[in-house]
């Protein structure tokens, strides 16, 4: 018989019981959609499907399109078979260690057109959620709104993720454009203090000659580290950008990816297109594992809602119209770039547009290359400045969110004197992501900026699901057609893109989810405003 007092086995079951009403509490819709109306809180509706549709573009080009898209189409190559660097639906499949992931070659265009097809899948999820709950917050909110608290902290743990690798891979090929630039202009500074120190292909010249073997070096890419810095000071002074502003950035953006496809188009080689698929559907669906960093910030249409002046009508035309103009702009690089260059030139490369013009300025000479060159270069520069801001400045306010909600410590949430920004968050956001710029290279760095985001797109279809069967009365101004099937294909389609990634990643991700958790049982779940009172921890 046990000896446990009857009193105290009550006790434990409450505790239990409690714990687990914790961990599902949900914020009320409702509540969320009230405070947002306050108008001590509330901002001004001013968007219209336009702007929508312009804040997407801009969030999304600017980035991926200039950076990841050689890695995208080569792959990467190591020395040895490596389980580590194997795609894990490889490893699973064949059970057998690969020495590096193929890439899709010239079949790059079918990667970005299946990725936008799973991006439009979950961006009518994204739609559906926003047209109920217009505000701000985007996948933190959805989730705390619907499937509970723990599932929120993991959600917004995994963004921290996802924004600070994506602006390490942004701040990487940033750098790697600077350099272009300075060699545009003559300049050569030493090669250590503008590379990564981590370079798992090596670093090779135009020549093919053997820079730096795979593996470690001695040096710092000052270049990533210094924008990432200059820009935290800019954001903790305080910064407000216009859409009028933003919408003259995305011109320029868009302006520069004509001008390259339209400039370099006469110098397609076709017989550079053959074979079209060097590695089958197994390198388009690794292509679109990695290219899928382009379409990162798509989503964030969706934290303007709270902004617009009809969500339940603008959510859904912003979001696919981004998707469409990007896809439809990414395409005709994919395959003017594939046409230029040898695919497997640009392996490794993280500025591979750029320095594809300056091959064929090099090969074929003549003033017009050289200065459009110059003005891809440029308009690259401005598109990735633009990301690294806006990114940076979204990462600071998701750990002010949650240490407003209690789940991180009140030294996030606190606002500077002066400026009345949320300085300590982003300076700590600032060194995260600026001192692993300087030393890692861009596959290894938007591969976990892949996955994280992958995985919230998979907890955001799903709380679609839920809502349509615990809420299915609520007033929904958008709802993804034919019932279930698109936030199912969304999920479906989303995790096939993770099994793309190598198991190195998966292991990285599921560490810092762990992390994450212990974070949350251990501090996080006592100080949150649904958290269990003093009798019962």
């Amino acid at each position: 018989m046990s000896n446990v007092p009857q009193s105290e086995t009550h006790a434990r079951a409450t505790r239990r019981s409690a714990l687990r009403k914790q961990l599902l509490a949900r914020k009320s819709i409702d509540k969320l959609i009230r405070e947002s109306e306050d108008p001590e809180h509330s901002l001004k509706k001013s968007l219209g499907p336009w702007s929508l549709t312009a804040l997407g573009i801009g969030a999304v080009i600017g980035s991926g399109i200039f950076t990841v898209i050689g890695t995208a189409m080569a792959g990467q190559h190591f020395d040895q078979p490596s389980i580590s660097g194997t795609p894990l639906i490889h490893f699973l499949i064949l059970h057998t260690a690969m020495a590096g992931r193929p890439g899709a070659g010239p079949a790059l265009a079918l990667s970005l057109v299946f990725v936008a097809i799973v991006c439009a899948f979950t961006g009518l999820c994204y739609a559906e959620l926003a047209s109920m709950i217009p505000i701000a917050g985007s996948a933190y909110t959805y989730t705390y709104a619907t499937l509970g608290e723990m599932v929120a902290w993991i959600i917004g743990w995994d963004l921290i993720l996802e924004y600070a690798f994506s602006n390490m891979s942004v701040s990487v090929g940033f750098a790697a454009h600077i350099v272009d630039l300075m060699d545009w202009f003559g300049i050569h500074p030493p090669l250590k203090w503008i590379s990564p120190a981590y370079l798992p292909t090596g670093l090779q010249d135009f020549a093919g000659h053997n820079l730096y073997n795979p593996g470690w070096h001695f040096g710092f890419n000052i270049p990533a580290f210094l924008i990432v810095m200059i820009l935290t000071v800019i954001l903790v002074r305080g910064i407000r950008e216009s859409a009028r502003t933003n919408n003259i950035l995305v011109l320029v953006k868009m302006a520069a990816i004509l001008v390259f496809i339209f400039a370099a188009a006469s110098f397609i080689k076709p017989h550079d297109w053959r074979p079209f698929m060097p590695n089958g559907w197994t390198g388009v669906l690794t292509g679109g594992s990695i290219i899928f960093f382009t379409y990162i910030g798509f989503d964030s249409v969706s934290t303007a809602a709270e902004e617009c002046r009809n969500p339940q009508r603008d959510m859904p035309f912003g979001i696919l119209a981004t998707l469409v103009a990007c896809t439809l702009l990414y395409g005709g690089v994919a395959i003017v770039l594939s046409g230029i260059v040898p695919w497997r030139s640009v392996m490794g490369d993280a500025a591979p547009v750029v320095n594809a013009l300056r091959r064929l300025s090099v090969q074929y000479g003549g003033a017009e290359l050289h200065w459009v060159r110059l003005f891809v270069l440029l308009g690259a520069l401005m598109g990735m400045i633009s990301s690294i801001l806006v990114f940076q400045l979204g990462q600071a306010r998701i750990w002010f969110a949650m240490s407003r909600d209690g789940l991180l410590p009140s030294v996030f949430s606190r606002i500077h004197a002066q400026f009345r920004t949320p300085a300590v968050s982003t300076w700590v956001a600032g060194f995260v992501v600026g001192v692993p710029a300087g030393l890692l290279d861009i596959g290894t760095v938007s591969n976990l900026s892949n996955i994280g985001t992958l995985f919230a797109f998979v907890l955001v279809s799903a709380a679609v699901i839920i809502l349509r069967y615990r809420e299915p009365e609520r007033r929904r101004g958008f709802r993804a057609p034919l019932g279930p099937v698109f936030p199912l294909l969304s999920i479906v389609f989303c995790i096939l893109l993770m099994l793309g990634l190598e198991v190195m990643t998966w292991m990285a991700f599921f560490a810092w989810l762990i992390i994450g958790l212990l974070i949350y049982f251990f501090y996080s779940r006592h100080r949150s405003e649904f958290a269990i009172t003093n009798q019962f921890r």
